[in-house]
């Protein structure tokens, strides 16, 4: 019998996502799926290096105060 369950790897375990109705210390096979990348549109490697030049310059000019707000996890996965 096949099941579809997310889950996230959490300090060595797979944590499911949502409910799991397998009995406990039941064995699984697992099939992990990565979330897939979205392929680069730029080919040409001279631009892929003006463009990355050009973020890092910009992340730069704008980098994070360092007294800026640091949002537990909670905060940042608030749920509303």
């Amino acid at each position: 019998m096949n099941y579809r369950i997310q889950a996230v790897y959490d300090h060595g375990a797979f944590i499911p996502k949502g409910p799991c109705d397998l009995p406990e210390k039941t064995e699984v096979e697992l099939f992990i799926q990565l979330p897939s990348l979205v392929p680069a549109s730029i080919r040409d490697l001279d631009e892929k290096a003006r463009v990355l030049k050009r973020v890092v310059e910009r992340m730069r000019r704008h980098s994070v105060p360092a007294d800026a707000p640091r949002f537990t996890r909670e905060e940042l996965h608030e749920r509303r």
